[in-house]
């Protein structure tokens, strides 16, 4: 969806639109992406001049978080994949059904 805003918007713009996008799909919420985007380069993520111990402490937390919501993940994910071969052949064919249905 980025892409559009390519045409008129300075690239470091695009950049840090796309950091935002990323934060927001791990999970974070607007007030925490506003305290970490002063921190962060818009061009790869990373901490800039300005990030403190603090910021690395908030973002080891927030990367520890999503691990865990992964790791949760993993059963059910493994479960549903196992129950979707006896059903229909592939999980997949369960879930085409579903729509169809």
């Amino acid at each position: 969806m980025y892409i559009r805003y390519r045409s008129h918007c300075p690239e470091a713009a695009v950049d840090r639109v796309v950091r935002i996008q990323e934060l927001f799909a791990a999970g974070l919420h607007s007030s925490r992406i506003a305290q970490l985007l002063p921190c962060m380069r818009d061009a790869d993520g990373g901490p800039c001049a300005v990030a403190t111990p603090r910021l690395v402490e908030d973002l080891t937390a927030e990367r520890a978080r999503i691990d865990r919501m992964i790791a949760d993940l993993v059963l059910p994910h493994s479960r549903l994949r196992s129950i979707g071969g006896p059903i229909r052949g592939t999980l997949d064919d369960v879930i085409e059904a579903a729509r169809e249905g």
